[in-house]
């Protein structure tokens, strides 16, 4: 029981929350980069690595280049983008350098909204937390 109670406080730490803020910022930092039109402001979230993975449907993209020119193929304006909304997020610390996160997202166009879940995970590279793969439908 002991180790139990153990386990629970020191999930609850000040630096488990403090690293579950940043990665709610990078989020926050898509989200405001994908509304003003900015895809590569947007990707900048994602690892810079062909190691990237995303995955939606049948889909499977491999590498930072690939993703990056796969979504200015998809949204090749404004309109396109629409405005990005992220809902119902959850975040967890699985070890100081590793995390997932899930969530619902919303894309709020002229003509249509779409919307969807994701799960992403998350390393942290040179201090910083960025998506190492990205399953999205």
């Amino acid at each position: 029981m002991l180790v139990l109670i153990l386990l629970v406080v020191q999930a609850c730490t000040p630096q488990t929350e403090t690293e579950v803020l940043a990665i709610r910022s990078v989020l926050e930092e898509q989200v405001e980069a994908w509304n003003e039109g900015d895809i590569e402001g947007y990707m900048q979230g994602y690892h810079r690595s062909e190691g990237l993975i995303f995955t939606g449907g049948k889909n499977k993209t491999m590498g930072w280049d690939d993703a990056l020119e796969r979504y200015l193929k998809s949204y090749p304006s404004k309109a396109a983008m629409g405005e990005l909304k992220f809902e119902d997020l959850h975040i967890e610390l699985v070890t100081p350098g590793a995390a997932f996160s899930t969530g619902e997202w919303w894309l709020y166009r002229t003509n249509d909204t779409l919307q969807g879940r994701f799960t992403l995970v998350w390393r942290k590279v040179d201090g910083n937390w960025v998506i190492i793969a990205d399953h999205s439908s």
